[in-house]
């Protein structure tokens, strides 16, 4: 039923070492660290406790179907539908915590920022990253993730050109990373004015949030700091002050912004975190890079590396192409039921990892 293992004892020997690491009288001399250690001993709490849970329910359904095995008639049939619910809860259950399992990565438990970037084709692309910022605002939403758009460029008629949104909320980043790569989409353009059909991308960006965990050293003669007034969806001005943040970390050329209605100290704060970001997940991308270099393997970066294709026309599917899960549901995934989608690359990933 779980393609996971899960070594109980072993869990329930970290969480003690945890537990005690949290009663260190020191332990908050260091708020960042102690915060950290909390989040741990919190996720191995639920971790096992979900596991025992589960395990229960497995004996219960065993229980259940040696029952089956001795009753007749309407009652046998009453059963056989309890069981087939109970089962498929059972499954999903499982299923969900073979996913969690895998997000044991160092930035896994972080926030995430999401940036999609428009690609060629004017207002079809600008469209297309709408539609994708919306799929994803869904997703965080049913989640129960908060979201906060900290910068938009509008597309000239519809759509945008580039957003930057933050997703917050336990194991955003880890779950998300599985949507970096190019998005392509294929339908009947509403603004086609042949009718013709029309193929078009948007390149979606994840990243950990670097918080106050995460040491990345900036220098200020390194960044050059420019103010602007603040626009919002369709170009229309929500300030009339210069509010909104544009900085330039010049060693690296990155190109941060934020304006998200709110003053220019709060706009300055939101874009240094997006700028260490930036600026840390160059550094996971160039470890990444370099192992995957030792192991021999080709490195695809950019608008190169297309992940998944939502065709609408002829036909509706949305495959992954690096999974091959794919789904006819093409309303649902944009409405934000890419779960499937992010739970396969999960297991692949680890499966890869295990293979190496």
């Amino acid at each position: 039923m779980c393609r996971c293992d899960f070594d109980l004892p072993a869990r329930q020997d970290e969480l003690a070492r945890a537990r005690d690491e949290a009663q260190a009288p020191d332990l908050w001399d260091n708020p960042s660290k102690a915060q950290s250690v909390m989040r741990t001993v919190s996720r191995l709490e639920d971790l096992i406790s979900t596991w025992q849970r589960l395990e229960q329910a497995s004996q219960d359904m065993q229980a259940m179907l040696e029952l089956i095995e001795e009753t007749e008639g309407e009652e046998r049939d009453a059963l056989l539908d309890e069981a087939r619910g109970d089962l498929a809860t059972l499954e999903r259950d499982y299923e969900a915590l073979e996913v969690s399992l895998t997000l044991g990565g160092q930035y896994d438990a972080k926030s995430a920022l999401l940036s999609i970037h428009a690609g060629a084709g004017g207002t079809e692309a600008n469209d297309w990253s709408e539609m994708l910022l919306r799929m994803y605002l869904r997703w965080a939403e049913k989640r129960g993730f908060k979201t906060e758009i900290l910068s938009l460029s509008a597309g000239d008629e519809v759509g945008v050109k580039s957003v930057e949104v933050r997703i917050d909320g336990d194991f955003a980043y880890g779950l998300l990373r599985s949507e970096r790569g190019v998005h392509r989409l294929v339908r009947l353009s509403p603004y086609n004015s042949a009718g013709t059909r029309q193929t078009t991308f948007a390149l979606v960006e994840v990243m950990p949030e670097a918080d106050e965990e995460v040491e990345i050293e900036i220098k200020s003669d390194d960044l050059r700091v420019d103010t602007y007034r603040a626009s919002g969806h369709g170009g229309q001005n929500v300030q009339k002050n210069d509010t909104a943040i544009r900085i330039t970390h010049i060693p690296s050329g990155i190109v941060v912004t934020c304006q998200n209605e709110r003053s220019q100290a709060q706009n300055r704060e939101s874009a240094m975190t997006v700028l260490k970001s930036r600026l840390l997940e160059r550094e996971i991308a160039r470890v990444e890079a370099e192992r995957a270099k030792l192991k021999g393997e080709h490195v695809e970066a950019g608008w190169g590396n297309q992940i998944r294709s939502y065709v609408l026309h002829p036909y509706k599917m949305v495959k992954d192409l690096r999974t091959e899960v794919e789904t006819s549901d093409t309303q649902g995934v944009l409405d934000g039921d890419i779960d499937a989608f992010i739970a396969a690359y999960l297991r692949q990933q680890v499966g890869t990892e295990e293979a190496a």
